[in-house]
């Protein structure tokens, strides 16, 4: 874990809040001038801490109405099998997310589709014949009702 100052966990909230913040509005906020300021983020970014900035897009108004969680189960939990997986899903741009989970299922993925029948010819061609797939569970999202990135930071 990183040893962050106070300063620091107030920065990271401030672009998480707001990535496109202006260095001199961020300053402000956080009580810096200019210059100390840009060199404590440029160190979160070289450190990792800050991997990205991303613009938030809306789906439904790109055409993407449903979005699917699925569990999938492996016939192998070998890491080799393992990786097979998640290298074909990288590959998928309708796959948002993959988390590997402890438990009865392998993966858990967030899938974005444009429509139920779009997202079925997704499921039979490229997901269930994935490399060393077992079976596939699926949930459709009826709402989100909170969406928050990042992690929560005490300030």
């Amino acid at each position: 874990m990183a040893n962050l100052d106070q300063i620091d966990r107030q920065l990271l909230a401030e672009l998480q809040g707001e990535g496109r913040i202006t260095n001199v509005e961020l300053a402000q906020r956080v009580g810096l001038t200019a210059p100390p300021c840009l060199r404590r983020v440029r160190a979160l970014e070289e450190a990792g801490i800050i991997r990205g900035y991303h613009a938030e897009v809306d789906a439904s108004k790109l055409g993407f109405t449903i979005t699917v969680f699925a569990m999938v189960s492996l016939k192998s939990q070998a890491e080799e099998s393992l990786r097979a997986f998640e290298a074909a899903m990288h590959d998928l741009p309708e796959v948002r997310e993959v988390h590997m989970l402890n438990g009865e299922i392998d993966f858990i993925l967030k899938i974005v589709s444009r429509d139920l029948q779009s997202f079925q010819e997704f499921l039979t061609s490229k997901l269930t014949p994935a490399p060393n797939v077992a079976s596939v569970k699926t949930s459709l999202t009826i709402r989100t009702s909170k969406h928050e990135p990042g992690v929560p930071l005490v300030v």
